[in-house]
């Protein structure tokens, strides 16, 4: 199965759920697919949506699918590499009104050049992403909390001494 989600920031996403729409209507993508639609008012014609979720459901929806489809949120791409999942992800664009800005590019980029998920920089290359990621081997997602703590530990601690020293 595979789970597209959008998020629940305050904007569309229309555009991606329309490309994933085409492929089906096209018979070039056969997989079940379920979408968390968030905001956008496109409504898909081919395949079942529901507009938010709560947690539990959220949850058990990413824990049942195959592949993920998401914008390039931090959150959503990391809740789904830390579950193991395939995560193609496609960036949301300000000249398509879908956020203020391009910045998903290069979280996208980042996540990709890490080898933990399939960057997508338009729709139309989502059925090539769409093979060719159930061949592909992703680097496992490693957290990064304890370095982020220890970093911030030390910082404290510098600070602390530079202020003592004083």
């Amino acid at each position: 199965m595979i789970f597209v989600t959008l998020g629940s920031q305050k904007f569309q996403f229309n555009r991606l759920l329309k490309a994933v729409d085409h492929l089906i209507e096209q018979g070039k993508l056969e997989d079940e697919v379920f979408a968390q639609i968030g905001y956008s008012d496109y409504r898909p014609q081919y395949y079942k949506f529901k507009q938010f979720f709560d947690r539990n459901g959220f949850e058990e929806m990413e824990e049942n699918a195959d592949i993920v489809i998401t914008h390039g949120g931090t959150g959503a791409i990391v809740g789904a590499v830390k579950k193991g999942k395939k995560v193609i992800a496609v960036p949301r664009l300000s000249e398509y009104e879908e956020h203020v800005d391009n910045h998903q590019k290069q979280i996208i980029k980042q996540f990709s050049e890490m080898n933990l998920i399939y960057g997508v920089w338009d729709c139309n290359e989502l059925e090539e992403a769409l093979k060719n990621i159930k061949m592909h081997k992703f680097d496992s997602y490693k957290s990064c909390t304890q370095c982020y703590i220890e970093s911030i530990e030390k910082y404290i601690k510098d600070e602390s001494n530079s202020r003592n020293s004083k």
